[in-house]
């Protein structure tokens, strides 16, 4: 069938289609099912999703998302050929996968660009994950995966003979270790590009935390300048098109709050091949309420990395961190700035596990990329005040802003917690038994985060010392810009009992 374009200019965030409904008729397709186009002008082709709106389209129309305008460089009113579209190549590969097969390289190739290109609906990434979590992936497929998701995207070629990197696999509530571990970096020296994701299961992303105080989308030519004049950056990998599938994937990973092991190593390691690492720290912290529960799981994945590393010449160090409780005090994104901030002016309130965590990172990371005495750097580079200098010459330059700018100081006065808020204290003497990282990110996402940069909780005993409460001692302030929201957050709590007492 023949129809005219109509485009309509409309950012869908993949390839939609509008239809009349006597159209759709005559094509016998429905909602969400797949539309072949084909602009006769240039032979461009296309498959999209279709929706169904009699009074935005005629007959002989067919309206085109902004993602199908692009695609097909289209004019208004131009003739484009339309069918509807028979289960797809990639579609039979999700089905193959489904049902337990191994997938090769060249058909995780077409997976991948069918996804980048936003060829495939949520509904059909979400079945090529839930068949990695169901079916797992071997070590061929994983790697020709990475290849792939790397081969798609954009790559940063630094000129560095030695650019470092860290990751952690997530899932603990707080957490926000990479800000200070990569200032101490930085200030010792090392090339530290570091690129980070946006929230999935937790209640903040590096990515979200950094927003708060700088830009974090960047395209690789600004980025390399951002690196050239500080030795590092904070910025978020999805900007930057490094492995761009994987951002796609992340999506409905969040939607289904859910963690597939395969996807894992493909996303953590796709990215640090295309941001050119060449020495790599995973943290995997594991326990009760952590993505790895053991220690025994922690090793296992741990040396998944090792060999995947070492396929592709990185040298990385895997460690192992208590992930039984939430990281530092503050969950959320502007929470977590807050205890960064506060780790790197070195104030007396700050919260310890967070820096201690901090400083162990970084002497791992200076050790690996060969500086001698590195716990002593580390810990001089973050006591010294020069850090916290490093920090806020990354964050101004992302600003674009000069060194001197009182900009950076401006933006830290107007971090502020939500102005809702609701403190919980004890009831009567007792002692902190466990706080649980899911139920705490569980209520975060009550509270509004991450998308509500300000709401989130803070907790008031998170460290390993100090448990024991008194009657009216404060346990947990949980902070969000809607009462509706708190009063849910307080329903949460009072129900799933995040943090258990004796």
């Amino acid at each position: 069938m023949i129809l005219k374009s109509r485009n309509l200019n409309w950012l869908a965030g993949r390839p939609v289609v509008i239809l009349n409904a006597e159209t759709a008729k005559k094509l016998n397709i429905n909602v969400d099912e797949r539309l072949g186009i084909k602009n006769l002008r240039n032979k461009k082709t296309i498959y999209a999703v279709v929706d169904i709106f009699s009074r935005l389209v005629q007959a002989n129309q067919i309206g085109l998302s902004r993602e199908v305008i692009g695609a097909l460089n289209t004019k208004d009113n131009e003739k484009l050929e339309v069918h509807p579209s028979e289960l797809g190549i990639a579609a039979k590969l999700i089905k193959k996968k489904v049902s337990g097969e191994h997938l090769t390289k060249n058909e995780l190739n077409l997976l991948v660009s069918e996804i980048v290109h936003n060829n495939l609906t949520e509904s059909e990434i979400a079945y090529f994950v839930a068949a990695e979590k169901l079916n797992g992936m071997s070590f061929d497929e994983t790697i020709n995966l990475i290849k792939a998701m790397v081969k798609t995207g954009n790559q940063l070629k630094l000129t560095s003979k030695i650019v470092a990197d860290k990751h952690c696999i997530g899932g603990i509530a707080g957490n926000r270790t990479t800000p200070i571990v990569v200032s101490i970096c930085a200030a010792a020296g090392l090339t530290m590009p570091k690129t980070s994701s946006r929230a999935i299961t937790s209640a903040a992303g590096t990515a979200d935390v950094i927003e708060t105080l700088s830009r974090v989308d960047f395209s690789s030519s600004e980025l390399k300048k951002v690196v050239s004049k500080t030795n590092a950056c904070l910025a978020w990998g999805g900007s930057l098109n490094l492995a761009p599938s994987d951002d796609k994937i992340i999506r409905v990973e969040r939607i289904l709050n859910l963690d597939v092991e395969p996807q894992l190593l493909a996303s953590i390691m796709s990215k640090k091949i295309a941001a050119g690492a060449t020495h790599l720290l995973i943290d995997i912290p594991y326990g009760k309420s952590s993505k790895v529960e053991s220690k025994s799981g922690a090793k296992k994945l741990g040396k998944k990395f090792k060999k995947i590393s070492k396929y592709f010449n990185i040298k990385t160090k895997v460690v192992y961190t208590d992930g039984s409780r939430p990281v530092g005090n503050g969950i959320g994104p502007v929470l977590e700035m807050l205890d960064v901030l506060s780790v790197l002016k070195n104030n007396k309130n700050a919260p310890q596990d967070l820096k201690n965590k901090s400083l162990f990172l970084a002497s791992k990371i200076l050790k690996l990329c060969n500086i001698k005495r590195s716990k002593k750097v580390a810990r001089t580079i973050l006591e010294s005040g020069e850090a916290y200098k490093k920090f806020r010459e990354i964050i101004n330059a992302q600003n674009s802003k000069q060194e001197n700018s009182d900009d950076f100081d401006n933006r830290v006065k107007k971090l502020k917690p939500s102005r809702f808020s609701k403190t919980i204290t004890a009831k009567k003497d007792s002692k902190i038994l466990e706080i649980d990282n899911k139920k705490i990110n569980s209520i975060c996402h009550v509270l509004g985060t991450p998308e509500t940069k300000s709401a989130g909780v803070y907790l008031h005993r998170n460290s390993s010392q100090n448990q024991d409460l008194r009657k009216g001692d404060k346990i947990i302030t949980l902070y969000s810009e809607s009462k509706d929201k708190l009063e849910d957050a307080l329903k949460f709590y009072e129900e799933f009992n995040p943090i258990k007492l004796k």
